[in-house]
C-alpha cells in the first residue's frame, strides 16, 4: 500500500472517507457510493442516494464542497423520464446541502444504480475518526432504525403508508444539521454514520481492537414505530443475517433483551443517522440544541466503558 506523510486518513480502519492535507489548515475530504433503487419514487431514490453518499463527509466532522454523478441505466428498457427524475431529486439534494455538482459518469447497464462521488473540506485538526472513545464519553444516535427493514417489506408488498413515509423521511434527512451542532464542541472525540453494517455493526468498529469497550442501552435506541412486528413476521433483509453472523462474537447481550431488537440493531441502513461519541456534559447539551433543531429522534444510547475491552454490552 503507498503512503503519504499528508494522508490523514486511507484505508487502514474501514473509515467513513479518506482525508488529505493540502496545507496546515486545510484537508479535503473524499468519498464514493452509490447502490440500486430501494424505493419505487424515482426522485425519492435520487435524494435518497445523495443523501447517502454527502452522510461520510459529515462523519468525518467535514464540509461537502462538489459532486460528481455517478449513474447506470438501462437506456434500451427504462423511459429516459426515470433517470431525469432520479437526477432531479439529486440535485435538489444537493442544492438543500449547499454542494456543487460539477460534473459526472454515466454508462449503460442492465441494472439501474446512482449515486455520488463528493469531496469536501476540514481542517486537519478537526478530522474525526471512528474510533478514540474515552471511558464515561456518552453515545448519541441522530436518527432512527429500520430503513433495511422497511425495503425488505416493500418488496414483499407489505410496508404499510405510514411506515414507507417514516423511512423515506429518515433517508431524505441530511446530517448537515447533526454535524453542524457537533462542529464547535470540545469533547466530541469519534463519530461514524449508521449504514450498510448496521447500528451494531457500525458501533463495534469503534471499539474493534481498542483498550475500551461500549455498553448500549437497547431500550434508548430509537427505531421506526411497527417494526418489532415486521422482525417476528420473519422479514428481515439478507445484510441483517450477514451483520449478525459477522459482529455477534463483539455482542454480549442482556438475556432480558428480545431478539427482535436485537435484530433491529442488525439492520442494515441507508443515509441512516450519525453516531456521535462525545464527553458526557457536552453529549447532553449537544442532544437539547438537536431536539430544538427538529431533530426530533435523535437519543442518547449508551457509553464507552472501560471494560470488556473491544465488547459491547447490550443492556435492556
Amino acid at each position: 500500500m503507498s503512503s503519504d506523510p499528508n494522508l490523514i486518513v486511507g484505508m487502514e480502519h474501514a473509515e467513513d472517507a479518506g482525508v488529505y492535507q493540502l496545507r496546515d489548515d486545510l484537508a479535503i475530504i473524499q468519498t464514493v457510493d452509490f447502490f440500486t433503487p430501494i424505493v419505487d419514487d424515482p426522485y425519492t431514490f435520487g435524494q435518497i442516494a445523495v443523501t447517502n453518499a454527502l452522510s461520510d463527509v459529515y462523519a468525518m466532522g467535514g464540509k461537502p464542497l462538489t459532486a460528481m454523478n455517478i449513474v447506470c441505466f438501462p437506456i434500451k428498457t427504462m423511459p429516459v423520464s426515470i433517470l431525469r427524475d432520479i437526477l432531479r431529486g439529486g440535485m435538489d439534494k444537493m442544492h438543500e446541502a449547499g454542494v456543487l455538482l460539477i460534473g459526472g459518469h454515466s454508462v449503460e447497464d442492465n441494472e439501474l444504480k446512482y449515486g455520488l462521488s463528493v469531496t469536501g473540506v476540514i481542517h486537519p485538526a478537526k478530522v474525526l475518526l471512528n474510533r478514540g472513545g474515552e471511558v464515561g464519553d456518552k453515545l448519541i444516535l441522530t436518527k432512527a432504525l429500520g430503513t433495511g427493514i422497511v425495503s425488505t417489506a416493500l418488496k414483499a408488498g407489505i410496508a404499510d403508508e405510514p411506515l414507507q413515509a417514516k423511512s423515506a423521511r429518515c433517508m431524505t434527512t441530511l446530517n448537515k444539521k447533526a454535524a453542524e451542532l457537533m462542529a464547535d464542541l470540545e469533547t466530541v472525540h469519534a463519530c461514524t454514520d449508521i449504514t450498510g453494517f448496521g447500528f451494531l455493526g457500525h458501533a463495534c468498529e469503534m471499539i474493534e481492537d481498542a483498550n475500551v469497550g461500549m455498553r448500549i442501552e437497547a431500550s434508548h435506541v430509537p427505531y421506526f414505530p411497527g417494526l418489532k412486528k415486521l422482525v417476528d413476521d420473519l422479514i428481515i433483509p439478507a445484510g441483517l443475517i450477514r451483520n449478525k453472523r459477522h459482529r455477534m462474537t463483539q455482542v454480549l447481550v442482556d438475556p432480558a433483551c428480545p431478539e427482535s431488537l436485537v435484530d433491529i440493531l442488525f439492520d442494515p441502513q441507508t443515509a441512516g443517522g450519525l453516531l456521535i461519541v462525545l464527553g458526557n456534559a457536552e453529549a447532553w447539551e449537544l442532544l437539547q440544541k438537536m431536539h430544538d433543531a427538529g431533530i426530533e429522534d435523535a437519543a442518547i444510547v449508551g457509553e464507552i466503558t472501560a471494560a470488556p475491552k473491544g465488547k459491547i454490552e447490550l443492556v435492556f
